[in-house]
């Protein structure tokens, strides 16, 4: 009889999954956690650690690491899938969340709006493509996260002189986004959270505009006193829009972020983020705990697993 666990979890912040990890154990799910600093493996060894793999993997893992796992997992969660593991936002979903201009892809292939944008992969190519839109610009690296790599610049001949200086944000895959700011109605931005393919909740983060960074989560607020956070409402064509984005995307669970255009009143969406630390405080800010939703769906994953093996 096989010793492995039903269920594997590979991540890289330390801090983010205690709650997950919590709601496993109080549920007594039989699991192995897996971080991926110290992780190598060998391609001679075909069996996964479990025959379910949840990736729990951030893309702002390089803010934290140089030596990141970003394109590690690319080839880790490969290998086992190849080799017959489910892996929970794998290889598929994971192309998607490690490119911004993937995402946008994505979306505007489903018809739906996003910021005016223009890809370039050399810094020189930056002020040329920032001439065909509507300033304020910004300045995105494709492979981001917490807010990291935004750079907003009010006049070209401001985004020129930083190019000059070499102060433009440079992406870890040197794909780079120069996109319209979009004034955002009220200052606020949505975030709806997506558990396979269907709606789970959604949440409004309002901003003085000082910071990029979002995040909603307990370890991410620290110190972002000008983000606020409160459940919200989505109409029934938001929550379409978002299902449709999440199962185009194969992204087994992630957050899907919009924001009203004040200009126009437009909804554009402009982000899917493969990893879901969930808001914090969720009993106030929801009612419930989205981890036992997600926990339910993971036991459901592993009896899935199980009965395709026997």
């Amino acid at each position: 009889m096989s010793n492995k666990p039903s269920l594997a979890i590979v991540y890289e912040h330390s801090e983010w999954f205690k709650p997950l990890f919590a709601t496993l154990d109080r549920r007594g799910v039989d699991y192995q956690p897996i971080r991926f600093q110290d992780h190598h493996f060998d391609l001679a060894q075909i069996d996964a650690p479990a025959p379910l793999i949840f990736s729990r993997l951030a893309m702002s893992s390089f803010l934290r690491q140089d030596e990141h796992p970003i394109f590690y997992a690319q080839s880790l969660y490969a290998h086992w899938e190849l080799n017959g593991a489910r892996v929970i936002n794998g290889t598929p979903a994971l192309a998607i969340d490690a490119s911004k201009a993937r995402q946008l892809s994505v979306i505007q292939s489903l018809g739906l709006d996003v910021p005016a944008t223009r890809v370039v992969h050399r810094q020189a190519d930056i002020v040329a493509a920032a001439k065909t839109l509507r300033f304020p610009v910004i300045v995105k690296v494709n492979i981001g996260g917490s807010g990291a790599g935004v750079s907003r610049y009010d006049t070209l001949q401001e985004l020129e002189q930083a190019v000059v200086d070499g102060a433009t944000p440079k992406s870890i895959d040197s794909v780079i986004l120069v996109q319209e700011y979009v004034p955002a109605r009220d200052q606020r931005m949505v975030r709806m959270e997506t558990l396979n393919g269907k709606f789970l909740y959604a949440i409004s983060l309002n901003t003085d505009g000082g910071t990029f960074d979002l995040c909603p989560a307990d370890v991410c607020l620290i110190d972002k006193p000008t983000v606020t956070v409160h459940e919200y409402k989505p109409d029934q064509d938001a929550i379409r829009a978002v299902e449709a984005i999440a199962r185009t995307a194969k992204l087994d669970i992630g957050g899907i972020e919009f924001m009203i255009d004040d200009r126009d009143g437009t909804r554009r969406f402009y982000d899917i983020n493969g990893l879901s630390n969930f808001v914090a405080d969720p009993l106030n800010v929801l009612g419930w705990d989205p981890h036992e939703t997600l926990v339910d769906y993971l036991i459901q994953a592993i009896n899935d697993t199980r009965e395709k093996v026997a």
